[in-house]
C-alpha cells in the first residue's frame, strides 16, 4: 500500500540530520517540533534489543511483543493460543489455560497465565538475551544466543507452535512438574507431552532421534537439519498429531494485512497472509488459528475451520491456509448532528449554552498539564463549538473557534504550555509535560493524538487554510504519522503503532509491562483515534489515509464487540460476573481500571468521549440496557466496601447519553441538568445529543451509502433520517442502500 502524501510530506521534510536541529525547533509550516527534549525533560526510552534487519529501525512500541525490545528480562509474550517468554535458559513454551480469580470488587478477573512451560535450551551454547531480528504484520523472529550460537525463534498470532532454528543443532526439552513424555511410535521423530490438560508435541527434522535425560529429553538434529517445532494440540488424538505434522515445518517468513474500503457498498475486506518457506518437505501452508472476531458471521471461512483452542479471545479456530479474508460493514458516521427542530428543547440547549460558552476557557484545561488532558479539553471545546453552530448561535461558535485555534497553536509552535518533540533515530513524537507515561513508557499515543487529530479535523471543517500544510497541517500530519504510518519499511515511524492487525484493536502500554502482557483500557478512545483520521482525511481529499482510518475504525469496533462487550456470547466465561470487560490484555481481561475500582469510572471509560462517531454503541440497544441495569448493584457493593465515588454521580451526562442510544426518553428523563460532568464533555453536548437521538430516533445500522460520512437514525416503526456531510467543493449525490437518495451541498451537512 502506498503511503498517504501528507504522511509521506512530513516523512521527507523530517529527515534533517540531528546536526542541523540541535536544541532549536524545527519549523513545519506554521509549527515547530523540537528535535531534542527542552532541558529538564526526560528523552524517550532505547529499544536496545532490536537486531539484525531492525538494527535502526523505528521502535515498534504498543505491541504484544513490544517488552522483548525495551526490557532486559522480557515478559512473556501472549502469541494466542499460546504464549512464549525468552530466558537465558531457554525459551518457555505454555499453553495457557483457564484461571478464575476472585476480586475485592466481588466480581471475578479471568487469567489466561503463562505457566508450567517446556523449556527449550540449545545444548551446545548459551541461549542468551533474546534480540528481536523481523518482524511482521502479525509475525515475529527473535534470536537468543550469542558467538558460540543461534537459537532462532518464529512465532505468529493464531498459529499454535513456535518454530525454532538451531546453529549447532541439539535440544534439551525440560519438562513441567508432573508431566509425562513419549515418542510417538509411528513418528520416532515426535515427542509427545502430556501435562494435565495440556498436551503437547515437539515435532524435530527427519532424521533426528531422541533419548531421556533428567528432567527431560534430549533431540540430536542432523548436520543441516538443526530445526523443529514446538506444538500446543488442542487434544491428544491421532488426527491432530497427523494434522500438525503436515504442517509445523512450514517456516512462518513474513505475515502482511491489507485493507480494502468498498465505498458503493460500505464494506471494508481485510485480508490475512503468510509468506511460507517449507523447512522440510513440500507443504507451504500453515496451521492458522482465527479468533471469534475473524470466524463469526464469515461462513465461507467457518466451514473449512477445524475445532481450537479455549483462550482469553475465546475459541482460536484452526484454518489449513496461508491467506484469509474478513469481511466488515462500515456503518459510518457524520461530524456532527443538525439542530433540533423542537423549540422547548432549543430553548433549553441555548440556556445551558450561555454558561459553557463563558467557562469555555477554564473547560479546555480543567485537570492536568499535559498533553492527553489538553487534547481532550479542546476536542470538548470544538463539540460545543458544533452544538453553538448547528444551534444558529454563529457569534458563540466564531468564539470558540478563535479559542481553540490559539490554545492549539501555542502548543504547535511550542511556546505554550507545552511543546511536540520527534526523535528521528528511534521513530516517536511524544509531547510534554510528560502525562500517564506518554514519554517515560511510551503510552497512550493513539488516545492522546487521537484528540488533537479530531479537534484538528473540527477545526479545519470551518477553515479549511487552517489545515493546509503551509499553516497547521503539518503539525497535525506529523501526530497522524505518529500512530498511523501504513508504510512498512524506511517510513521513519513503525508500521500503525498502535494497532495489532490480527486482534482487530489497539494496545496502549509503550513497552508492554507487566506479567499479564500488553492491554487496553480505554477502546473508545481508539475509536476516537480513527474517527479523527476519517474526517481528517477527507477534508484533505487524501483517500489512501481514509481507507486507513475506515479499516481501523471498523476492525477496532468489531473487536470491542467481542473482546470488551461479547455481544456474540463467544468469548466471556461462565465464570465471568461482569456485563463486560473494561480492561483487555495479552492473558487477561477485568473489570476495573487503572487508577479506581468505582463501578462507573469502569463502566463509564469504554464509553467516553460520546460524539457523533459513537453511535457504535448502539448496535445492540438491549446490551445497552443490560449493561446500565448493572450500575446500581455494583454501586452498591462498592459503598458496602465503604467506597464511594467522587462525584457519587460521576459521568451521569456520559450514562445518559449512552442510554439515549436504546431509549432517548428515559435518557433525558435520568440526566440531570446539574449533575456531575465527563471533563471531555459539556452540558450542551450531551443535551443536544439526547435531544438529537428524540427527534431523529436510534442508529440504524441495516441502511448504508456511498460515501464515508453518513448516519441513518430510525424512530418507531419506519420513520427514518439520513444524514451525509459533503467535505468537498462540489455538491454531492448520496444513494443510500434502500433506495434514497440525498443531494448535499459544499462544505455542509445534508439531511433527508
Amino acid at each position: 500500500m502506498k503511503i498517504s502524501f501528507g504522511i509521506a510530506l512530513i516523512i521527507f521534510n523530517l529527515g534533517l540530520s540531528g546536526s542541523m536541529v540541535l536544541a532549536q525547533p524545527v519549523k513545519l509550516g506554521a509549527g515547530a517540533y523540537y528535535a531534542n527534549p527542552k532541558s529538564g525533560d526526560r528523552e524517550v526510552p532505547d529499544a536496545p534489543y532490536q537486531a539484525g534487519q531492525l538494527s535502526g529501525a523505528p521502535q515498534q512500541t504498543s505491541q504484544w511483543y513490544s517488552s522483548l525490545i525495551y526490557k532486559d528480562t522480557p515478559e512473556a509474550i501472549f502469541v494466542q493460543p499460546i504464549s512464549v517468554k525468552p530466558t537465558l535458559k531457554g525459551l518457555e513454551f505454555s499453553l495457557p489455560v483457564r484461571e478464575v480469580r476472585e476480586t475485592e470488587r466481588r466480581d471475578t478477573e479471568i487469567r489466561y497465565p503463562h505457566k508450567a512451560p517446556l523449556l527449550i535450551t540449545p545444548v551446545s551454547f548459551s541461549a542468551g538475551r533474546a534480540r528481536l531480528t523481523k518482524r511482521g504484520d502479525w509475525s515475529i523472529e527473535f534470536s537468543m544466543g550469542g558467538d558460540a550460537g543461534q537459537m532462532l525463534v518464529n512465532v505468529a498470532h493464531g498459529v499454535p507452535y513456535a518454530q525454532i532454528r538451531l546453529a549447532p543443532g541439539d535440544a534439551r526439552i525440560s519438562l513441567p512438574e508432573g508431566a509425562t513424555a513419549k515418542v510417538d511410535s509411528d513418528r520416532p521423530t515426535v515427542l509427545q507431552v502430556s501435562a494435565g490438560r495440556v498436551n503437547y508435541a515437539v515435532f524435530a527434522s527427519s532424521g533426528a532421534n531422541w533419548g531421556q535425560s533428567t528432567g527431560g529429553w534430549l533431540v540430536h538434529l542432523p548436520e543441516g537439519k538443526g530445526y523443529l517445532s514446538v506444538a500446543a494440540l488442542p487434544d491428544s488424538g491421532a488426527q491432530t498429531l497427523a494434522l500438525f505434522a503436515r504442517h509445523v515445518f512450514s517456516l512462518i517468513d513474513d505475515t502482511r494485512v491489507a485493507w480494502n474500503y468498498d465505498i458503493l457498498h460500505s464494506a471494508v475486506q481485510t485480508t490475512f497472509s503468510a509468506t511460507i518457506t517449507a523447512m522440510e518437505g513440500d507443504n507451504s501452508t500453515p496451521l492458522l488459528g482465527l479468533y471469534p472476531h475473524q470466524w463469526d458471521k464469515t461462513p465461507e471461512l467457518s466451514a473449512r475451520l477445524y475445532s481450537g483452542y479455549d483462550t482469553v479471545r475465546g475459541k482460536i479456530r484452526l484454518l489449513e491456509a496461508s491467506q484469509f479474508t474478513v469481511p466488515l460493514r462500515y456503518t459510518g458516521f457524520v461530524p456532527y448532528w443538525p439542530g433540533v427542530a423542537d423549540a422547548q428543547s432549543h430553548a433549553a440547549i441555548a440556556e445551558v449554552m450561555k454558561a459553557d460558552s463563558r467557562n469555555a476557557r477554564r473547560m479546555m484545561l480543567e485537570e492536568g498539564r499535559g498533553p492527553y488532558w489538553q487534547g481532550k479539553g479542546l476536542q470538548r471545546i470544538t463539540k460545543l463549538m458544533d452544538v453553538a453552530e448547528q444551534e444558529g448561535d454563529l457569534q458563540t461558535r466564531d468564539k470558540l473557534l478563535a479559542l481553540v485555534k490559539e490554545r492549539a497553536e501555542s502548543w504547535f509552535t511550542g511556546e505554550g504550555g507545552g511543546y511536540f518533540h520527534w526523535n528521528r533515530q528511534k521513530g516517536v513524537v511524544t509531547s510534554y509535560p510528560d502525562e500517564f507515561f506518554m514519554v517515560e513508557q511510551l503510552n497512550d499515543h493513539h488516545f492522546t493524538y487521537g484528540y488533537w487529530i479530531r479537534a484538528a479535523a473540527d477545526i479545519a471543517l470551518r477553515d479549511p487554510a487552517w489545515a493546509s500544510s503551509e499553516q497547521w497541517g503539518g503539525m497535525v500530519d506529523l501526530l497522524i504519522a505518529d500512530i498511523a504510518t501504513p508504510k512498512r519499511i524506511d517510513a521513519g515511524f513503525p508500521f500503525l503503532r498502535n494497532f495489532d492487525p490480527y486482534e482487530g484493536h489497539s494496545w496502549a502500554s509503550g513497552i508492554s509491562l507487566g506479567e499479564m502482557g500488553n492491554n487496553q483500557e480505554a477502546s473508545s478512545e481508539a475509536v476516537n483515534a480513527w474517527a479523527g483520521l476519517i474526517i481528517w482525511a477527507e477534508i484533505k481529499g487524501d483517500k489512501e489515509l481514509r481507507d486507513l482510518g475506515i479499516y481501523l475504525y471498523s476492525s477496532e469496533i468489531n473487536s470491542i464487540n467481542h473482546y470488551w462487550f461479547d455481544l456474540a456470547g463467544q468469548v466471556f466465561a461462565p465464570e465471568y460476573k461482569n456485563a463486560e470487560v473494561s480492561q483487555v490484555f495479552g492473558g487477561m481481561y477485568a473489570h476495573n481500571t487503572w487508577w479506581i475500582d468505582d463501578p462507573r469510572s469502569i463502566k463509564g471509560i469504554n464509553l467516553l468521549p460520546l460524539t457523533s462517531a459513537s453511535t457504535y454503541l448502539g448496535i445492540d440497544k438491549e446490551f445497552v440496557k443490560r449493561s446500565l441495569a448493572t450500575l446500581e448493584p455494583e454501586t452498591s457493593i462498592y459503598n458496602a466496601r465503604g467506597r464511594y465515588a467522587k462525584p457519587v454521580d460521576i459521568w451521569q451526562d456520559v450514562f445518559a447519553e449512552y442510554r439515549a442510544l436504546a431509549d432517548p426518553d428515559a435518557a433525558l428523563k435520568s440526566w440531570n441538568r446539574w449533575g456531575s460532568f465527563e471533563l471531555g464533555d459539556t452540558r450542551s453536548h450531551a443535551l443536544h445529543w439526547m435531544s438529537s437521538l428524540k427527534e431523529m430516533g436510534t442508529p440504524d445500522f441495516s441502511i448504508t451509502a456511498d460515501t464515508p460520512l453518513y448516519a441513518v437514525f430510525t424512530k418507531g416503526a419506519n420513520q427514518h433520517t439520513y444524514l451525509a456531510f459533503n467535505p468537498g467543493a462540489a455538491p454531492l449525490e448520496v444513494h443510500f442502500s434502500d433506495g434514497r437518495n440525498l443531494s448535499v451541498a459544499a462544505h455542509s451537512l445534508g439531511r433527508l
